[in-house]
């Protein structure tokens, strides 16, 4: 199972990049825990300065973009 977490302070840009996320992995049929990461002390924690960020299984693979799913299907596959 992936953990797929959101990096993100819950902004428009933000939730979508969740949206996209889920879209992703779903339409992959991969099994995965989606954790949204908004405390900033946690986000700072990761290494990014810019959100949205998303980190699959603790690793960062995007910051500061807002990814379409086809982007995102390729870093979880």
């Amino acid at each position: 199972m992936k953990k797929i977490q959101i990096l993100g302070s819950g902004c428009t840009k933000c939730r979508k990049l969740a949206e996209n996320t889920v879209e992703a992995a779903d339409k992959l049929g991969i099994e995965y825990q989606l954790e949204k990461v908004t405390d900033i002390n946690d986000i700072t924690a990761f290494g990014i300065m810019s959100t949205p960020g998303l980190a699959v299984d603790g690793q960062v693979v995007s910051a500061g973009k807002l990814l379409k799913p086809d982007q995102i299907a390729k870093l979880l596959a």
